[in-house]
């Protein structure tokens, strides 16, 4: 390793980066958006100024995960997670020391995806089974949301989604500025993009996948990319589950972002919670959760080559 480069699957656990000064910020009261247009340009001043977003060429957020197994059986896992991001470059890892269940490891180069086998077995997790088949959520840049440099928003003209602002909706008990996200390329994922009307400041993405299998040889049900969720974290199935997965099933992935801190000149969340669920017709469900806590966001690190190395 080269001296001075920052490597985090080395060395995770570094002091906290000298000068990061983490103030609260008011909350101005923000014009409501006309149209899609405005409530980027709005949500690009929550960030900061023009001089501090581009200004960024990379980014380090390093932090502490926990994982919880919220229904379809059970089980709590802590760990350390880090988020690596140079332009449209952007790696993404929970850890934990457990051989059911090792935690994630998403890489995007900015050509290919990589998705890294999560137990003993060398298998995918249920969450990196979906994002390998919909790899999307990672190759468009939404995954980690502001926090990664890799964020649609910094550059809608380089990207050219489909962008329709879908008015206030109430997601939780919270109103909520709705952005409908369609990729240039087809996606078979709803996106959704939700603001705070306060601030402008992004705090939730939700992506959702709704689709109806085929009977295939040998009585298994499958459905053209989508992925077979199984593995360790998944309950054996019984002769009523398989009849349920051959009607309609859902998918869900939410990314939630709160505690914003300002450094740098950049507001950025450094509360980060991840959820997935596959839900069956017949109100059966699996959901996963990840607590992710940043320690420490550090712009413009001189980051190793190998933190996007594509195996």
């Amino acid at each position: 390793m080269k001296r001075g480069k920052a490597f985090w699957c080395i060395s995770l656990w570094v002091t906290a980066l000298a000068g990061l000064v983490l103030p609260a910020v008011s909350l101005a009261q923000v014009k409501p958006p006309a149209n899609a247009e405005e409530l980027v340009r709005q949500h690009l001043d929550s960030l900061g100024n023009a001089q501090s977003r581009s200004g960024v060429k990379a980014r380090l957020a390093q932090g502490t995960a926990q994982f919880r197994i919220l229904s379809g059986g059970a089980g709590t896992l802590d760990g350390p997670s880090a988020l690596v991001s140079e332009g449209q470059k952007l790696h993404f890892m929970v850890k934990f020391n457990n051989n059911d269940y090792r935690g994630e490891h998403f890489i995007f180069n900015g050509d290919k995806v990589q998705v890294a086998s999560a137990t003993s077995q060398k298998t995918r997790s249920p969450i990196g089974d979906f994002v390998y088949v919909q790899d999307t959520v990672v190759r468009e840049g939404l995954w980690g949301g502001a926090l990664s440099t890799a964020w649609p928003l910094l550059n809608v003209g380089e990207k050219r989604p489909k962008l329709t602002y879908e008015g206030m909706k109430t997601v939780d008990g919270q109103s909520l500025h709705d952005l409908r996200y369609k990729p240039r390329k087809n996606t078979d994922l709803e996106i959704h993009l939700y603001f705070d009307p306060e601030t402008l400041r992004h705090v939730r993405t939700l992506y959702t996948l709704t689709f109806q299998p085929r009977l295939a040889q040998g009585g298994q049900t499958s459905a053209v990319g989508v992925p077979e969720l199984g593995g360790p974290l998944s309950q054996p199935q019984s002769s009523e589950t398989v009849q349920a997965q051959q009607q309609q099933t859902r998918y869900r992935l939410e990314e939630r972002f709160t505690d914003f801190k300002t450094a740098d000149g950049l507001t950025l969340p450094t509360h980060y919670n991840i959820r997935f669920s596959r839900e069956l017709q017949d109100g059966r469900s699996l959901q996963w959760e990840w607590d992710i806590h940043e320690t420490s966001v550090g712009n413009n690190i001189d980051l190793d080559p190998r933190n996007f190395e594509i195996k």
